[in-house]
């Protein structure tokens, strides 16, 4: 492993641990899928994005939508590594009057917020919408849009996804965390996604498949411009509560949080 994706794993360490504190001290809030999402958000927010922590509202920033927002303890964990806010901020996640609710709203004056998101299947609508504004406006920008596969089981996510490749928006990226589970179990049990790739393909998108959890693969699969006329779906491979190996695909962490002693023994064991 070479110094660069030193550098990412240990501030991905640091998400992780951020998400299991933040949490522990709300008493409520989704852990599996903020775990499992911290690799792709570390290479993202410290390596990818074009953006600027201290001029959150810079006009050419590239935009990252959150569709899936219950996994907003990671993202809350990224703002604040990379600067948007102070890191202690943290530990007041879904306090009454905190800036850091279960998910993100942009009312409430968070700095790095795009949108304000709860209803599956919403935000991959803005994106498409974000992504046709930058065309029109003939911006440099890219759209960022993270969604859940169990979120893909809305049907407005085949509009957005119809619309985005009749449009040709190669301006237009989703990474769809692929850990093939949901609140109910596993995704294919409750609404098969598969072939999600032919899907997607059959739709006139560009697809690569990543795995979530190798840095060096994310970066490469990241870093490779859309395909001309094409928006680019990364179907990431990942693992729901990755870093923690008690609670590792294990579906009844979609929506728990630990206690304090169960945090004590999964900060001892992660990794």
């Amino acid at each position: 492993m070479n110094n660069e994706d030193n550098r990412l794993k240990n501030i991905a360490y640091k998400l992780r641990k951020s998400v299991l504190e933040s949490l522990t001290a709300a008493g409520s809030g989704h852990l599996g899928g903020s775990l499992g999402m911290a690799d792709i958000f570390t290479v993202l927010y410290f390596n990818i994005l074009n953006h600027r922590p201290f001029e959150p509202n810079w006009l050419d920033r590239d935009r990252l939508i959150l569709s899936n927002g219950h996994i907003a303890p990671i993202l809350y964990a990224s703002l604040a590594h990379a600067g948007y806010f102070l890191i202690d901020e943290l530990k007041t996640l879904r306090q009454l009057g905190s800036r850091l609710q279960g998910h993100p709203g942009r009312n409430h004056g968070l700095p790095g917020l795009e949108l304000s998101a709860g209803s599956l299947g919403q935000g991959v609508g803005v994106s498409v919408g974000m992504a046709l504004a930058a065309k029109h406006l003939k911006k440099p920008y890219l759209i960022y849009c993270i969604l859940g596969d169990g979120e893909m089981q809305e049907g407005s996510v085949w509009e957005a996804a119809m619309s985005a490749g009749h449009f040709k928006l190669d301006n237009l990226v989703w990474i769809i965390d692929r850990n093939r589970l949901q609140i109910d179990g596993d995704t294919e049990q409750v609404m098969s996604l598969e072939p999600l790739n032919d899907k997607l393909t059959s739709f006139n998108w560009e697809l690569r498949t990543v795995d979530g959890h190798n840095i060096d693969d994310i970066q490469t699969k990241l870093s490779e411009k859309n395909k001309m006329g094409k928006p680019l779906a990364i179907i990431a491979k990942t693992i729901m509560g990755k870093g923690v190996p008690e609670i590792e695909n294990n579906a009844s962490w979609h929506g728990k949080v630990p206690t304090e002693p169960q945090l004590k023994d999964f900060l001892a064991s992660l990794y």
